[in-house]
Formats: structure tokens, sequence, C-alpha cells
């Protein structure tokens, strides 16, 4: 006896749906997040290591105190005020914006204290800068 097959049919996944509900899943995840931002972060500064570099035969210093007092080349100013500082770096340079600029500021000195140095310094147009480091003790 000869029985007739029905025949079989491939069973196929569809996998669209299940691609749809993860990308749904991971967007409202990402909209529904709440992303903190840190307050306060614990630095531990990096030691400068090597030799120091030869100093060049000319050269302005800008020194900043623990207060945020500025001396330009160990001429200390009388106040804290960019346009002080910036008559300072013009007097001091006579104009030559390619005289290398040391800002060496104290290790407790305010952040703002040397951006502001920084940003009187770049905009009188000097373009050499270098910030100075502790050697490590060996």
């Amino acid at each position: 006896m000869k029985f007739q097959r029905q025949p079989v049919e491939e069973v196929n996944v569809n996998l669209t749906p299940l691609i749809d509900v993860v990308f749904l899943l991971l967007i409202f995840f990402m909209v529904s997040t709440t992303f903190t931002r840190e307050r306060e972060l614990t630095l531990e500064l990096p030691q400068a290591v090597g030799e120091a570099a030869a100093e060049a035969p000319e050269f302005i210093e800008i020194q900043i105190t623990a207060d945020g007092e500025y001396a330009v080349n160990q001429q200390r100013l009388v106040n804290r005020d960019r346009e002080t500082l910036e008559r300072a770096l013009k007097r001091e340079s006579k104009g030559n914006v390619d005289i290398p600029l040391i800002i060496t500021a104290d290790a407790n000195a305010a952040h703002q204290s040397v951006m502001t140095a920084m940003d009187v310094s770049g905009a009188l147009g000097f373009t050499r800068l270098r910030l100075t480091a502790q050697q490590p003790e060996q």
C-alpha cells in the first residue's frame, strides 16, 4: 500500500520583530537613564619624568602663589586682575611674543589662576608656553 506523504512546510523564524523589540528596549533604556555629573574628582597629578629641558637664554616667567597672586620675572604684581597681568607681560616682552613663556604655579594654586595666566598669554599671542613640574624624588 502506498501512502501519500503530505509536504512538510519549512519552518522559518522571522527575526524582524525580535530585532524591533531589541531596538525599542535599547531606546527605552537610553532615554530613561539618568546621567549623573561628578561634582568632585580626586586627582593625583603625575610628576615629570626625564631630564630638565635646557633653558632658553631669554624667557618670561609667570609665578602663581597658592593664594592666586602673580609675579612676572620675580616682580610681584599689585593685584590679581587680568589687565594687570596683561600689562606686565607686555612690558616684559616688549612686544616680542616669540619669547618662551614659563608658568610656575604652586601645587595648591587655584586652577582658575593658571587658566587666567594661559588665557592672557594666549590673547597676547604667546605660542611658546611651558608649565613647570617638580622632579620626582628618587
